[in-house]
């Protein structure tokens, strides 16, 4: 005769209402998680995503499991219900394909919450929990109605003796479970472990088994009861949270060398000095220049932004500023092809026009395809003249005399957008005491992509930037206007001062 510990009826019944009360806070709290997974990132390639998903989906089958073994709780043995629906046993597949989504559950549930008399669930979920008790001084068997469904073995095979049980148990699991029995009659000591079975169908399932020895009045063991509860698809869930989790620890990995790998190429790129530098002392208005680099909000946006001032051999000075699409390491990369090429270019006495073109040339056929926007002044400190060329890029922003205005941009397209794209070149004289601003578009564009008024704000800056005493306070003094809140993309700013300087 079964022990009074036998499975699936608690010694002691609970109170019903209290049960009913826990059956209806898990059903709001599987709501609750519902709620969370449809709001969960769902894109396959995201691998946090993957990993919120798969918590959720964790977290679903520990609430199935949990409100059909309250539901059992409150009806005791299903034969106590003559009426209720057969076992439908579950397929793997259904559980791949959502289970929570399963319209029969779902039906079963609200058919149940609908009854305070109604029988338990006795769908898939609540028959993966069985129990057994084995006599060992009469050798009788007693399994439950679902301890036969866990299985898939028919009702009139009878149940399996321990010596029997092995045979469904995987080859390598079969010490395992012959170490529990063994400890459990041998030492008296509490089964709880799992193995792996293969069902009389041939599918594979995990089956996790509880159960203590039941003494006689002499303290021998003269049974052995334990629950068998098939928990592969938690199992599988569980599988799933640590392999999204392996996942995205991985791509977080990545992303942080290459991160890495991006800024140690950029600050190898730009230029090496610090503060102000000054150049071009061939003529009656030398340079004052400093730059400044602005990164993202966001730490993963580094980008393909650079600035530029470099002396020519023949006395002129470069004043580049650019930007190319993309982060990572595939921008800077290309940012330090781009910009070796143009400093190669410039060196060799190559003007602005022309050179634009070329670097549309190399950047479209480059083995990474990208549009850049740039722009490339040339400086003659002898005749004070600035010749420029842009591509798609914002002009330069003038200030002199307490106002500022931009300057007119010649025709030029994106780097990359065209083949065989012809880039015009400006002219404009500069002054003593002139201040020329140039910034990549990250400085005034907010989220949306728009200027959103940067370039009135810049210019507004006019009595700020005549009042500082060189071309670093300028930069401090743009900075203080467009760095300190969190920026959607990187940007670079570049003020030059003509002449009017000490030293």
């Amino acid at each position: 005769m079964p022990s009074p510990l036998f499975a699936d009826r608690p010694a002691q019944p609970p109170e019903p209402g209290a049960v009913d009360a826990l059956i209806s806070q898990t059903r709001r709290l599987r709501g609750d998680v519902d709620a969370v997974l449809r709001d969960a990132v769902t894109d396959e390639d995201d691998p946090q995503g993957r990993w919120q998903r798969a918590l959720c989906d964790l977290a679903v089958h520990q609430l199935d499991d949990l409100r059909a073994q309250l539901g059992q709780l409150k009806a005791g043995l299903p034969g106590d219900h003559p009426d209720a629906p057969p076992y439908e046993d579950e397929t793997d597949s259904a559980y791949q394909d959502s289970p929570y989504e399963d319209a029969a559950y779902q039906d079963s549930a609200a058919a149940y919450a609908r009854s305070e008399s109604a029988p338990p669930l006795t769908g898939s979920l609540l028959s993966r929990v069985g129990s057994a008790e084995w006599d060992l001084l009469t050798d009788a068997v007693h399994w439950s109605e679902e301890l036969f469904q866990i299985f898939g073995r028919p009702r009139e095979s009878g149940p399996m003796s321990l010596d029997e049980l092995p045979s469904m148990v995987f080859a390598e699991d079969q010490p395992i479970l012959q170490a529990m029995v063994t400890d459990c009659l041998i030492d008296g000591k509490p089964i709880d472990g799992e193995f792996r079975i293969v069902r009389t169908d041939g599918r594979v399932r995990t089956v996790h088994m509880t159960g203590e020895p039941v003494l006689d009045s002499d303290g021998c063991t003269a049974s052995m009861w334990a629950v068998l509860r098939d928990v592969s698809e938690l199992r599988r869930s569980e599988r799933a949270v640590r392999e999204s989790r392996d996942s995205l620890q991985r791509h977080q990995q990545i992303e942080h060398t290459e991160r890495r790998v991006a800024v140690e190429l950029q600050e190898a790129v730009l230029p090496p000095w610090r503060g102000s530098l000054r150049f071009a002392h061939d003529g009656a208005a030398p340079l004052d220049v400093a730059g400044h680099y602005l990164p993202a909000a966001s730490t993963g946006l580094i980008g393909g932004d650079w600035y530029d001032a470099l002396a020519l051999p023949d006395g002129d000075a470069l004043l580049t500023v650019g930007d190319l699409t993309g982060h990572g390491v595939a921008a800077t990369s290309s940012m330090a092809m781009l910009l070796g090429a143009l400093r190669g270019m410039a060196v060799a006495g190559i003007r602005p026009g022309a050179l634009m073109g070329h670097l549309n040339q190399l950047l479209e056929t480059s083995v990474q395809p990208a549009l850049g926007s740039a722009m490339c002044c040339r400086y003659d400190p002898a005749t004070q003249i600035l010749s420029w060329s842009q591509a798609g890029h914002p002009a330069p922003l003038l200030f002199r005399g307490g106002t500022g205005r931009a300057l007119a941009r010649p025709e030029g397209v994106l780097l990359g957008a065209t083949t065989g794209a012809a880039y015009e070149e400006a002219e404009t004289r500069l002054l003593p005491g002139d201040l020329l601003l140039l910034h990549t578009d990250g400085l005034t564009r907010t989220g949306d992509g728009m200027d959103d008024g940067g370039t009135e704000r810049l210019l507004a800056l006019a009595p700020r930037l005549a009042a500082a005493r060189d071309a670093q306070d300028c930069v401090r003094a743009v900075v203080e206007e467009f760095g300190e809140g969190p920026r959607e993309d990187d940007a670079c700013l570049m003020v030059v001062r003509v002449g009017g300087f000490e030293g």
